[in-house]
């Protein structure tokens, strides 16, 4: 019995744990912590599993954040959260896992991130997540806001358009593997910001590259040469939908080595640009593990 309610909500604690913490590995293992926990908890006396389970699981996500940003302290390079395959075409839903969004909800405190997650993402009442992080509702109010007000500050929404999305994910993928720095030029905001995550692991940028023409040169430059002793005649690439967007994921024989995802404005130009390539980074993208979107996410 404790085995199939566990099974029942595992798809909803991972889409959980992973928001709260933008890895898929650590999301993994707290996952298996709250496991743990609901089995030798008395679940005689716990009224409502489902609400149990996601306090469990929030509270184990929170405490492995907190131990992740000391080391993300010292990562070399910028930090990009890990990568997943996502299975929805809603686009309301997918922006709640997008990387831009993620890489916002990085600068928040630990709280603030779990209460925007259980809020924005899923749809818990204030009381409900009072519960789950062990805080007064007006806290989790307060925090809610905080969190909204520095998200909204740091990453305006625009309407998603899966279709836009694609055609210039397309168009950028055909003009920097063919060199057309004119294009790119044409395709990327005058302040793109280009984050490569490498993770000290693999050749990448140390620091974030800003500019239309630093980044359309950068992608100019690499589309001849070798990568991690990989000819670009013997990469191949193929667009896929990666944390509810068109991504471009970049493989050798038997393993990934890249994805690349395009963040757009209003008006369809490219303003950030997340190219993740730590192999650590890239496990779940290979496994093929995939995140069910949604505010309740169904069971597989």
């Amino acid at each position: 019995m404790s085995e199939r309610v566990f099974a029942e909500h595992r798809n909803l604690l991972f889409s959980v744990a992973y928001r709260v913490l933008g890895s898929a590995a650590d999301a993994e293992d707290a996952v298996q912590d709250a496991w743990v926990k609901w089995s030798s908890a008395d679940r005689s006396r716990v009224a409502a599993p489902k609400a149990y389970l996601v306090r469990i699981v929030t509270t184990v996500a929170i405490d492995r954040l907190r131990a992740a940003q000391a080391r993300r302290e010292t990562y070399v390079g910028p930090w990009l959260p890990e990568p997943v395959r996502t299975d929805t075409a809603d686009t309301a839903d997918a922006d709640s896992v997008s990387l831009a969004l993620l890489v916002v909800l990085e600068s928040l405190s630990p709280l603030e991130r779990a209460v925007f997650v259980l809020k924005e993402a899923f749809g818990f009442s204030y009381g409900e997540i009072g519960t789950a992080v062990d805080r007064s509702e007006d806290t989790v109010r307060q925090a809610a806001h905080r969190a909204r007000d520095h998200v909204r500050s740091r990453r305006p929404r625009f309407p998603a358009d899966q279709a836009r999305q694609r055609q210039v994910t397309e168009r950028f993928f055909a003009a920097a593997s063919g060199g057309d720095i004119n294009t790119l030029m044409t395709l990327l905001a005058p302040d793109v910001t280009l984050w490569t995550d490498g993770g000290g692991k693999v050749r990448q940028a140390l620091r974030p590259i800003t500019g239309a023409d630093r980044v359309a040169t950068w992608f100019a430059g690499i589309a001849t040469r070798p990568y991690e002793g990989v000819d670009p005649a013997d990469m191949s690439a193929e667009i896929t939908e990666l944390n509810g967007t068109p991504t471009i994921v970049f493989t050798a024989p038997g393993r990934v080595l890249a994805t690349l995802s395009l963040d757009l404005d209003a008006h369809g130009r490219v303003t950030a640009i997340h190219n993740i390539a730590n192999p650590e980074k890239l496990r779940a993208v290979t496994s093929g593990l995939i995140l069910h979107i949604g505010p309740d996410p169904t069971p597989h």
